[in-house]
């Protein structure tokens, strides 16, 4: 009965703060208390109870005593962080507190007049009774400070968010300013030894702390995406700035509780079914808070301009902590911790067992994949680390999994760009390229067609599942594609005659006329294929015999690019066959064999799905820069050329024919990609009537073909393999590839040209798309309270499959 009056009760506060058109002092604290001295309301039970439309009203029509309530609200917390909650009336007014502030913080957040009011100090505060709070000399923070201030110090509240040291007296209380919060480190790993034992209730606690800051910092969600990526959070500034006397022990507590997850427990069947699992949420709370955190760009702090603020702000954005321990963790140990807890994590869906749905399987791989993204891209001895064994292997296969599974289904694009942006990052070291060869042994069930062979096998076999029966909006991401493996191309030992007939069928399927013509990038993935063929003829010839059949029995397909027309009829008579068949890429010359054993084909999204949109990514030159690999091994940076030519005649200029300088520069980067799709697709008919290619424009690129080298192959083998088949009477494949294996082309190639890898680069194109993605994945997966649902986002738009 309690609990129904005790809600009963907090909706008629409800009621009458929305009601009142008076301002309510803030001393009156029979009428304040009511929101939070109740005992009995969950967080579901305050979104339930304080509609957003009374939010809003609030807003609108009694802006004073929606200030109070958030000031008051702020005002018990910092309490309850100086006195460290003694009482289990004090927690429960702590844990009352973050959410009534979790479900009010994002229509403060909405609307731009309020933005400010966190971050002004509050007119009066003294005279309410918070004269304790203001130092003198410095005057009263601004409200946004003291919040975050006191949820640093409630989670290492001893008996309340960590395991209190305290032996003996139960009346001794740790004293909140001089604890040590390095010595309550959440979990062992980086850093810190022991493992404190597992509370249950503290885990609960802490997701609820952590809930109200993840809310407090996303304020991005409502700024719209700018070209200029330097507004920083003002948010994340303070919170992982030197203020936080908490930040290394925080950021440590965080990353660890993540690695050392491990969802299957002692491997009981059912285990997830019998018991809650309280650690799995915060694990996802704390891995969300991380990726949050860990956004580091140069620039101001974004803040409205406010008298107080005005004189302190800083010509430079403040030194982010979190990024700065990040970038320094340098144990072997560490790593290695870090690593294993992210391959264990990211494997966790895949693992196949006999019993169905006996194994718990954890749903937020995307944030770890930026977790990991942010890993190698601020710790460069971490990804060495991660590449100088076959760990790396750990992670590829799961990227590779996700990236087969999602490759139908639009909602998850992001997850599809996401994985291959780890993989184009992991392209461009050496390394990556050598792992490959390891031999693929796990069957992980994949609906892609039964092989045998390497890891590079896999990822051929995947990629080319991902452009032939992908869905449309995953043509941009076809460059990168290529240029993965085009990256490791110059160090695979031996392909698999599966993944060589794939590569050669996307050859195939890129080098036909309409599709050369009907856009002006189409050529480029021929150029890309062909580069991959050439590193592979003059690196690794010797164990690549399949891949010299599948090129030798192709070998119209390399005749047909040599003899490409450039008048001007057939190209008109290409692009109309395209008006009538505007298929992306054709699936039938490819013979699809046998899936997996156990695997489930990929499927578009169920009708109804949310999904958030993102800005669309830089093209292939502004994501990459060329490298060229000398003859010891080490990399130098290759110039661009600069080139002033129009968009219609740009593949002719440039330092090589896969740079685009098709005028989609920095201009392009933030529309949706729906508009981009609109713009750049191939596939899109649209896009041909504005698109006009001349014979001058084919005859540019074309003379540029790579062709020389497997012109030469085929001038020497094509014969020899002839004279066999009638000497012989072989109409038998391994006859000729025992040949092949054999022979040699030394001395007869031209010069081998160096290897060129393209490297990842940072620009604030990619920075602006993870911090949309990012923030998308998380709006989309906090629906149990729904934190923003229906709340005017504005960094990305919430769509309906």
């Amino acid at each position: 009965m309690g609990n129904t009056d005790s809600k009963l009760n907090f909706r008629k506060a409800v009621i009458q703060l929305t009601t009142k058109t008076q301002p309510v002092e803030a001393t009156d604290d029979a009428f304040w208390d009511q929101f939070w001295s109740d005992t009995a309301t969950s967080v579901q039970d305050v979104f339930a109870l304080v509609p957003a439309a009374e939010i809003r009203a609030v807003r609108e029509e009694s802006p004073s005593n929606l200030a109070t309530l958030c000031y008051k609200a702020v005002e018990k917390l910092v309490q309850g962080a100086e006195s460290g909650c003694p009482t289990e009336k004090e927690k429960q007014i702590v844990l009352n507190c973050s959410r009534m502030l979790t479900r009010i913080l994002p229509y403060i957040f909405e609307d731009q007049d309020w933005r400010g009011f966190f971050w002004s100090t509050v007119p009066g505060a003294g005279r309410a009774g918070m004269d304790d709070m203001e130092d003198e000399d410095e005057g009263a923070r601004p409200l946004a400070e003291s919040l975050l201030l006191a949820l640093a110090d409630l989670l290492f509240c001893p008996d309340f968010t960590v395991h209190s040291h305290k032996k003996g007296r139960p009346d001794s209380v740790e004293d909140m300013q001089s604890l040590d919060s390095c010595e309550y480190i959440w979990e062992a790993g980086v850093g810190f030894a022991q493992s404190p034992p597992l509370n249950y209730i503290h885990d609960l606690n802490r997701s609820e702390l952590l809930r109200l800051l993840l809310t407090c910092f996303s304020e991005a969600m409502y700024l719209p995406p700018t070209a200029e990526n330097s507004i920083l959070n003002p948010w994340v500034t303070f919170f992982c700035s030197a203020e936080n006397r908490h930040a290394l022990p925080l950021f440590t507590s965080l990353l660890n509780v993540v690695c050392a997850y491990d969802p299957v427990g002692y491997g009981i069947p059912y285990n997830h079914l019998l018991f809650s699992d309280y650690r799995e949420q915060l694990v996802e709370q704390a891995v969300q808070i991380l990726i949050v955190t860990l956004e580091h760009e140069g620039g101001q702090p974004y803040r409205p301009p406010s008298p107080s603020s005005m004189e302190e702000q800083d010509s430079v954005g403040p030194n982010n902590l979190f990024v700065n321990y990040l970038s320094r963790i340098h144990r072997e140990e560490d790593y290695d911790f870090v690593l294993k807890g992210l391959a264990r994590l990211l494997t966790n869906p895949l693992t196949q067992t006999y019993l169905p749905n006996s194994t718990k399987k954890i749903q937020f791989h995307q944030e770890l994949l930026v977790l990991f993204w942010k890993l190698c891209d601020f710790n460069k001895k971490f990804l060495f680390f991660v590449l100088k064994s076959s760990d790396v292997l750990d992670i590829l296969v799961p990227i590779l999994f996700y990236l087969n599974d999602a490759r139908a289904d639009q909602s998850r694009v992001g997850l599809m760009h996401i994985g291959v942006f780890i993989l184009l990052l992991l392209s461009g070291e050496r390394n990556f390229g050598v792992r490959l060869n390891k031999p693929y042994s796990l069957h992980v069930p994949m609906d892609i067609p039964v092989f045998t062979g390497t890891h590079a096998d896999l990822l051929i076999v995947v990629f080319h599942k991902i452009i032939t029966s992908g869905h449309q909006r995953l043509q941009p991401l076809y460059d990168c594609l290529l240029t993965i493996v085009v990256n490791v191309s110059p160090y695979l030992k031996s392909l698999s005659m599966v993944a060589a007939n794939k590569l050669l069928h996307l050859l195939e399927a890129f080098s036909t006329n309409w599709f050369l013509f009907s856009a002006p990038q189409n050529h480029h993935l021929a150029f890309f294929l062909l580069e991959a063929f050439n590193n592979i003829i003059q690196y690794q010839f010797d164990g690549n015999c399949n891949l010299v059949y599948a090129i030798i029995r192709k070998r119209n397909v390399f005749h047909q690019l040599a003899n490409l027309p450039s008048d001007l009829a057939t190209i008109q008579k290409a692009l109309q066959r395209k008006r009538k068949s505007p298929n992306a890429i054709s699936r039938t010359s490819s013979q699809e064999t046998v899936s997996m054993e156990g695997s489930r084909p990929a499927v578009p999204a169920e009708p109804g799905t949310l999904k958030a949109s993102l800005v669309a990514i830089p093209g292939i030159d502004k994501l990459t820069e060329k490298s060229q690999v000398s003859e010891d091994g080490t990399m130098i940076a290759v110039p661009q050329a600069e080139s002033p030519q129009t968009p219609e005649h740009s593949a002719a200029a440039g330092t090589s024919d896969t740079e685009s300088i098709s005028g989609r520069d920095n201009e392009d980067v933030f529309y949706t990609e729906a508009e981009m799709a609109r713009r750049r697709l191939s596939s899109s008919s649209s896009s041909v009537s504005h698109w006009n290619p001349k014979p001058d424009w084919v005859l540019s690129w074309k003379s540029k073909l790579p062709l020389q080298t497997i012109m030469r192959l085929l001038q020497v083998l094509v014969p020899q393999v002839e004279k066999i088949c009638i000497d012989k009477g072989l109409t038998d494949e391994s006859e000729i590839l025992k040949f092949l294996q054999h022979g040699t082309l030394v001395g007869l190639l031209p010069v081998p040209h160096p290897i060129l890898i393209r490297k990842y680069q940072a620009n604030a194109g990619t920075a602006m798309w993870f911090r949309t993605y990012m923030w998308g994945v998380i709006y989309l997966r906090n629906v149990d309270p729904p934190i923003w649902y229906d709340t005017d986002v504005r960094l990305f738009e919430i769509q309906r499959m």
